[in-house]
């Protein structure tokens, strides 16, 4: 489900990027509208599997 939403945010977001006014403001809108919330995202939603992996070589 998380991939599924990450797809239409890129897509919705790089829309809003080819509609900027300049080619660094449709670089800039893109990268803070898409790339870095989906990267903390991302991270978040890992940190469990992260977490796990951890325990496991522990072991």
């Amino acid at each position: 489900m998380l991939l599924i939403t990450a797809v239409a945010w890129i897509y919705v977001v790089g829309l809003m990027a080819l509609t900027e006014t300049s080619v660094v403001a449709g670089i800039v809108t893109f990268l803070f509208y898409c790339v870095l919330p989906l990267g903390i995202l991302f991270y978040i939603a890992g940190s469990g599997k992260r977490k796990a992996r951890r325990r496991n070589v522990g072991q």
